[in-house]
């Protein structure tokens, strides 16, 4: 049965990678044609939201909590931001559009296969060839985008009053993350190419093991070795706020070992607060900042609405979703892995799409060009998901008493952020992944649930049980 199976798949795969092998489908200016198409249709929705920050005044939810003031602020900071997004946008459209117009992809494969003939590396190492051409690639498309960062932190969010770094740490952070792409992400591309080639036609349950089990071990790696090179965690002092979040980790049954401040206010006033670790070992982290300008009372609540996330397993479930999402990826590449016509399209040699040993990795990186344009949809069905859960999250926290406590939290978060409470609905829909403040507020307001939870060591009332 299983061998039947698998060759019906195989039937299939066969099948329609016959029909998209077609020398008549230019498959550069297709990718070309999207990709135009998706630019404009963003520059579209970013020009929608642009009249949001003419309004004069809050909507009616906030209307008592916002000064004047700080709803001029957040309008002017929300222009600003969005005008910014705008013109990245067409830069990067143009950009991208120039990489594929000029023939850049297969232009550096033979340079790098060049430089390599020069100091005395064989070409037949395809993956050594894959992993220079796509260092060389990244290098060739981000640098241009270091300008664009660099005005975004030391002009956009300074004007604004959010910029606490320096040019030095600027430059430092920047260092970091290339290296940490070279010594992180080379390695991982070269297991995943030799993956594929060890493992032939059947690459994609091999594949996936790989790759969710690099997900698992970064999720113990990042915050051990990688996130304190940017920032400082210290455990959260002895005090009312650690009593607390203690106790209500303990009353919900939250696996929590670690529970840290982060430095935030090292490069920016944005507040924030998380958890993250292993099913059984769960580390909470709190931004300084939202310590700083929270009570007590509002930071917990806060946390209660993180725990929501927790006690509803939605990081798991969002988990599931993304390895779903990757299968099917997968299984479509699987469909264009020999595909000479794409190869041909874009400058290559269409031999090295079959002929081994194949640069596997030049047909995932077109294949991802042809794909790119459907990210848009799962965008949209992603940001509703998580905004459901947002919501689900927030009902969590009303369970737990603390409406008012969550609701002057996000108040504050809002004001200290100088988010702006006015959203065009598409633009929402496509941006945001979670539900504006004002929704969230009304939200909470009309949430119907009478039952509180009832928490370990406090009592019988309530009909739910942790």
């Amino acid at each position: 049965m299983t061998n039947s199976l698998v060759s019906a798949v195989d039937s299939v795969i066969t099948y329609l990678a016959n029909i998209v092998d077609n020398p008549k489908i230019n498959y550069k200016e297709l990718v070309v044609l999207s990709t135009w198409l998706q630019t404009a249709f963003e520059v579209y929705i970013l020009r929608r939201q642009l009249p949001c920050y003419e309004r004069s005044l809050p909507p009616p939810a906030l209307k008592d909590h916002v000064s004047k003031e700080t709803f001029t602020k957040a309008q002017s900071y929300s222009k600003d931001k969005t005008r910014y997004s705008l013109l990245k946008l067409v830069f990067d459209q143009f950009l991208g559009w120039g990489i594929i117009k000029f023939g850049a992809y297969a232009g550096v494969w033979n340079f790098t296969g060049n430089l390599m003939n020069k100091i005395g590396i064989s070409q037949s190492r395809v993956i050594t060839h894959s992993l220079l051409w796509m260092s060389v690639l990244t290098l060739s498309s981000s640098i241009p985008g270091l300008p664009w960062s660099y005005y975004h932190t030391f002009v956009l969010e300074q004007k604004h009053g959010f910029n606490k770094s320096t040019v030095k740490l600027w430059i430092a952070d920047t260092l970091k993350t290339y290296a940490l792409a070279a010594v992180i992400g080379l390695p991982i591309l070269a297991g995943f190419l030799k993956v594929i080639e060890w493992a032939g036609k059947s690459f994609v349950p091999w594949l996936m093991v790989f790759l969710i089990s690099i997900q698992l071990s970064l999720q113990i790696i990042y915050p051990t070795f990688i996130q304190p090179l940017f920032n400082k965690l210290e455990p959260l002092p002895q005090g009312e706020l650690r009593t607390k979040v203690e106790e209500l980790a303990g009353q919900l049954g939250f696996p929590l070992k670690h529970l840290y401040v982060i430095d935030g206010s090292k490069r920016s006033s944005h507040s924030n607060a998380y958890f993250y670790g292993l099913p059984w070992s769960k580390h909470i982290v709190i931004y300084d900042t939202l310590i700083k300008d929270s009570t007590v009372d509002e930071v917990v609540a806060v946390l209660g609405h993180e725990l929501g996330h927790w006690y509803h397993a939605h990081p798991t479930k969002l988990l599931l979703v993304t390895e779903i999402h990757l299968l099917l990826t997968l299984t479509i590449f699987s469909i264009f892995i020999n595909n000479k016509s794409l190869y041909s399209s874009f400058g290559f040699d269409p031999s090295l799409a079959t002929t081994a040993p194949q640069p596997i990795c030049i047909g995932f990186m077109l294949f991802q060009l042809v794909l790119e344009p459907t990210d848009a949809f799962v965008k949209f069905l992603l940001n509703a998901e998580t905004r459901r859960m947002e919501y689900q999250a927030d009902e969590f926290a009303v369970e737990l008493d603390k409406k008012s406590d969550l609701a002057s939290a996000l108040i504050k978060l809002h004001i200290t952020n100088l988010s702006s409470p006015h959203n065009d609905w598409l633009y929402s829909m496509y941006h945001h992944s979670h539900p504006t403040l004002p929704e969230r507020l009304n939200a909470m307001e009309s949430y119907k649930g009478d039952d509180k939870l009832k928490l370990k060591g406090k009592g019988q009332e309530g009909k739910k049980d942790l």
